[in-house]
């Protein structure tokens, strides 16, 4: 497997806020070509995976043609993009001329490794709409599984689209997903307005196996994960989550403070949900103020997860802790998380970033 990538990143607010001394020549490396350390890349390849790269640079990202790049057919070659949603990063690819994904779940897992693959939460494909859509919306996760949907990759699919079809200002696209219709809308200020649909409540759809406690819902009830009682309440945006703003032990988290590689899998496995969950740990700062992290099925950890912030807003309301419209702050940043009361729809918007393009063979 090879891959050669251009590459353009901004400099982070950490970096652009050093002083001037500093700064400055951080900055001057954006005229740094990697044409001069071709050499000192051939000591980094391995043999099933070569990385190449022909620009680098720091600073302002400059406008990449995404027509001369993606529109490039090159046999055994695919062409991708690499977007982040508030860190949950994704590999996007062009699969309109296909209804069957460009790459299988195991080629998936090789791309995603963070140390010998280009590095990402899962692959994402568009494809033909189906059923009168404009879109569909496959995902491969890092661990090869197919998830049914996912809230920041939407955002970044939305954005890619754009990018495909030479679209600017305010966007809209119906998106066939597991999780049923979807309709995020690009904002003019760049950001992406997600219509998530309605919230399914009935324990027996989320799935969960644990008895419902609140019209066939599933509303603070106790979960034993190893011998401690947490509080849970559990929703599905199309796809299952596990909501807990505390335990037994303590009411109230303090999210930073939990090891979430050693608590995240047993939720994740836990009996009690038979097509595994996504768990979010919850930490109530005010009504309208929310963090979490973040435990996703199939990729473990994550800097961000848009159903997630989704399925707390609805854990909140229902168990009393917050009003319908809240900022949920995740490690990766904020997202606008509203449930509706007209029409039970949940609204999630936030930004969705280019980080790099690439070419792997496959």
């Amino acid at each position: 497997m090879a891959t050669a990538a251009a590459i353009s990143l901004s400099l982070p607010p950490q970096i652009r806020r050093l002083p001037a001394s500093i700064a400055a020549p951080l900055r001057s490396i954006s005229s740094l070509h990697f044409d001069s350390l071709r050499s000192n890349f051939s000591s980094l390849r391995n043999p099933n995976f070569r990385v190449s790269a022909s620009s680098m640079r720091i600073g302002t990202p400059e406008k990449i043609s995404t027509a001369s790049f993606l529109d490039r057919r090159e046999s055994g070659f695919i062409h991708f993009v690499k977007y982040h949603g508030l860190g949950n990063d994704f590999i996007l690819v062009d699969n309109r001329d296909s209804k069957e994904p460009r790459i299988t779940p195991e080629q998936a897992v090789k791309l995603c490794d963070r140390n010998f693959g280009i590095g990402a939460d899962g692959v994402i494909f568009v494809m033909p709409g189906v059923n009168g859509t404009d879109y569909t919306m496959r995902i491969f996760n890092s661990d090869g599984s197919e998830p049914e949907m996912c809230g920041n990759g939407v955002r970044c699919f939305a954005r890619f689209i754009a990018e495909l079809e030479n679209l600017h200002g305010k966007q809209s696209f119906t998106v066939h997903t597991g999780a049923g219709l979807i309709v995020p809308e690009i904002q003019e200020d760049g950001k992406v307005k997600v219509d998530m649909g309605e919230p399914i409540l009935k324990a027996s759809d989320v799935p969960t196996k644990l008895p419902a406690n609140k019209d066939q819902a599933v509303v603070k009830s106790d979960l034993n994960v190893d011998g401690v009682i947490w509080n849970v309440t559990c929703v599905s945006m199309g796809n299952p989550h596990c909501v807990t703003f505390g335990n037994k032990e303590n009411q109230n988290l303090t999210v930073d403070e939990l090891n979430l590689a050693a608590i995240g899998p047993k939720f994740e496995h836990h009996e009690m949900f038979p097509a595994r969950t996504n768990t979010e740990f919850v930490e109530v700062f005010s009504h309208e103020h929310l963090k979490m992290r973040v435990w996703e099925r199939g990729a473990g950890a994550t800097l961000a997860c848009g159903t997630g912030a989704c399925a707390v807003v609805v854990a909140a309301v229902l168990e009393g802790r917050a009003g319908r419209s809240c900022t949920v702050e995740l490690p990766g940043g904020p997202l606008d998380i509203e449930w509706k009361e007209e029409d039970n729809h949940v609204y999630m918007t936030g930004p969705a970033e280019v980080v790099f393009y690439g070419s792997v063979a496959v």
